[in-house]
């Protein structure tokens, strides 16, 4: 049973102190625990020298003293009988630690600017628990101060800081402050001050004169002070950067936009210190770039966004435009374009101006992502025999993954094939494809050539035609003849060839006015009942031919490279008409056949004789009785009339494999008049329809040719002047005869 058990003690630093322990008739083993950790066995405390167990051990007196008490002793113990299994009850032990000597930040002295407020800071560290500052003056205490603790990292101990405000009007020169830190370690506390010294700073006032001014005028920077004690140094900088040339309290120098946005400053000092003023200098300038703005490569439907940032004095005015136009884009530092397109692609220009001062631009460029667009001349010359080249130019961003040539049934990318060889070259605006073609034959003159290009936007066609090139240049050495002829000789040439041309003219003038009355009588005497029936001598003959030609053409199937047997074919018609040229004229050039003439925007064929003008007409009526007007192209007429007045019109394209067929032998359209004569096809109108117009023109992309067969069936039965019974009379079920007559 324990007769002293240890209490709950407050003990400062540095002091000693005892902690009781008495089991009257105990003699067994005692230990003490510190924080629930076992000092030691007994009265051999030896890990701990500055801890002993005191007391008459027969008696059971167990007491713990501790010399010279520190923070770590600030625990809770316990005195223990191991055999007894008794334990005494905790005891606290505080220990308390003071605070170190205050310190006040800027003592002993403080000096102090006049007219500026005083703050005072003072420290107090180190204390358990923390300490607790006031301030004296005059010995008395001064309210209004802020204070703030900091516990420490060993958990224990705290700092105190302390911060007096006080206003000019309360500060005098001289005065003492005292600063006082106390805790319960230390209750009368420790002390310290600081003396107040109100001393003047230099007063300065920087002068700039003229202000505003232009940029590259002179100006003048004057620096006057008051200070006590007096004026030691005046230091001159601009923009941070010490101007060593000056060292007195004016600066003249020529301003620059710098100026504008650098301060010049003057740093004047005495003894206590320094005063340092700023001035900027309102400077008139123009335009000057602050953020440059960047090229940009955006996708197809993407947004774009410019920024362009200048500076100027006065403010100024921004705008964007695109180069080349005179539309303002923006007002502001950015310029956004909302889902820009291939057309948005360019120069961009950001301009800024200064009123009355000055202006300046920066040029940009956008370039837009998207498929490729390819520009060629659509037709390219080249001499037979000889070798050509047709190109094709690519724009295109990104740059073209592939580019191809096709023609016929040939793709040529690069390299050679055959005759054909492929070359790419890039530039700086883009691609240059070349197709070079050697040895030209006249069937490269007929064909179509495609150049293609793809990227990882799309694809772009151009198609190309190789055209033959006519007329030779004279030789070197007659050009040389012609350098060499005398001048007199020369103009005389030139009078008479003058000369020459007018009487021609004059001649085709009289030819055509004569022409022109007897056409007008020949259109009076074809109110008389005139009938014309051309026919062929060989029926047979002309039979295998209409059924030759009709399976020709039935067989020929529309597409891009089908164009070996059209080339053939147009050779066989090439034979025809030389055939023809050789057979003689029955009726002496009586009647002459012309080529097509436009009326009202469809294509009729007509024939003119000396002495009068008609337009041939067939009625064809079926078995329903339906009579529809069919036009007849004559025989022998030249196809090469028929492709120039069909091809009319700019980028016209042909399906060389067209079923018109033209020469000594019936025509495609006459075959489709047999056929409904015949009535091969139940259904007269879908007969024509299906054939008849496909005859016409297979591959025309215009509506007015495409309509060839109806219109021109139109056009013959409003304007003829033949009778109706004439027209009955001819058998269209016989094939035409190689010899014409006539009927009057």
């Amino acid at each position: 049973m324990f007769s002293q058990q240890p209490q709950d003690l407050v003990v400062v630093a540095g002091q000693p102190v005892t902690l009781p322990c008495s089991i009257p008739g105990y003699h067994g083993v005692v230990l003490w625990i510190k924080d629930g950790l076992a000092l030691g066995v007994g009265r051999d405390l030896s890990g701990y020298p500055r801890y002993t167990v005191v007391g008459d051990h027969s008696s059971g007196e167990h007491h713990l003293r501790i010399q010279r008490v520190e923070l770590m002793d600030d625990a809770v113990f316990e005195c223990q009988a191991i055999q007894a299994a008794m334990r005494s009850r905790p005891a606290r032990l505080t220990v308390l630690v003071p605070p170190e000597d205050p310190v006040i930040d800027g003592g002993p002295i403080v000096s102090l600017r006049a007219g500026d407020p005083l703050n005072l800071t003072c420290h107090a560290d180190n204390a358990k628990p923390a300490a607790s500052i006031i301030w004296i003056r005059n010995g008395e205490v001064l309210n209004g101060a802020m204070y703030s603790k900091t516990l420490l990292r060993d958990g224990r101990r705290e700092s105190t800081v302390s911060t007096l405000y006080i206003s000019p009007s309360n500060i005098e020169t001289g005065q003492k402050i005292i600063c006082r830190a106390s805790n319960k370690a230390i209750p009368n506390g420790k002390e310290t001050s600081v003396t107040i010294d109100i001393q003047h700073l230099p007063l300065v006032n920087l002068s700039v004169e003229p202000q505003p001014v232009l940029e590259g005028n002179l100006v003048k920077f004057h620096c006057s002070a008051k200070a006590n004690p007096p004026v030691t140094q005046y230091k001159w900088a601009k923009g941070g950067t010490v101007i060593k040339e000056v060292s007195g309290d004016t600066y003249e120098v020529i301003v620059d936009h710098s100026f504008f946005t650098e301060a010049v400053s003057c740093e004047v000092t005495n003894p206590l210190g320094s005063t340092n003023i700023s001035r900027n200098v309102d400077v008139y300038f123009g335009p000057r770039m602050a953020a440059e703005p960047q090229s940009l490569q955006v996708d197809l439907g993407s947004d774009a966004v410019f920024n362009c940032a200048w500076t100027g004095n006065p403010s100024l005015t921004i705008v964007w435009m695109k180069r080349g136009s005179g539309v303002v884009l923006s007002n502001e530092n950015i310029l956004t374009l909302k889902a820009v397109r291939q057309e948005d692609a360019g120069k961009y220009v950001c301009r800024a101006v200064v009123p009355r001062v000055g202006a300046g631009e920066k040029e940009v460029s956008l370039t837009v992502n998207g498929p490729p667009t390819i520009s060629s001349t659509q037709t390219h010359q080249a001499p037979h025999g000889e070798k050509g080249q047709i190109k094709c130019f690519i724009r295109s961003t990104p740059p073209p993954d592939r580019i191809a040539w096709s023609w016929k049934e040939t793709v040529l990318e690069s390299g050679t094939s055959g005759r054909y060889t492929v070359e790419t070259v890039s530039t700086e605006d883009g691609v240059l494809s070349t197709l070079t073609m050697s040895n030209i034959v006249p069937a490269d003159f007929q064909t179509i050539y495609n150049c293609t290009a793809w990227n990882s936007f799309g694809s772009d066609t151009e198609i190309i035609r190789l055209k033959e090139q006519g007329g030779s240049q004279g030789s070197p050495a007659g050009l040389l003849a012609i350098k060499s002829l005398p001048v007199a000789v020369i103009i005389g040439v030139a009078v008479g060839a003058f000369v020459a041309f007018i009487v021609l003219i004059g001649t085709i003038g009289a030819f055509c006015c004569t022409r022109s009355q007897r056409n007008l009588k020949g259109v009076v005497s074809a109110k008389n009942d005139i009938r014309v029936e051309i026919v062929h001598k060989d029926h047979n003959a002309a039979r295998e031919n209409e059924d030759h030609a009709a399976m020709k053409q039935l067989m020929i199937e529309r597409g891009e490279f089908q164009q070996e047997s059209v080339l053939k074919q147009l050779e066989v018609l090439q034979e025809e008409e030389k055939e023809y040229q050789h057979i003689k004229d029955p009726t002496n050039g009586y009647y002459s056949v012309n080529t097509f003439k436009e009326h009202h925007g469809t294509p009729t064929i007509t024939l003119a004789s000396n002495q009068n003008s008609t337009e041939l007409r067939r009625d064809a009526t079926n078995t329903g009785g339906n009579t529809i007007g069919k036009q007849r192209v004559p025989t022998g007429m030249s196809f090469t009339n028929i492709y120039s007045t069909l091809g009319a019109g700019p980028n016209r394209l042909y399906d060389y494999g067209q079923r018109f067929v033209l020469g000594m032998g019936s025509s495609s359209i006459e075959l489709c008049e047999r056929e409904f004569q015949r009535g091969s096809l139940s259904d007269s109108s879908s007969f024509l329809e299906a054939q008849c117009d496909s005859s016409a023109s297979s591959y025309s992309k215009q509506d007015g040719y495409v309509q060839f067969d109806k219109d021109s069936k139109a056009s013959a039965s409003s304007s003829s002047h033949y009778s109706q019974s004439s027209s009955q009379n001819s058998d269209l079920t016989r094939p035409l005869q190689k010899r014409m007559q006539t009927h009057v």
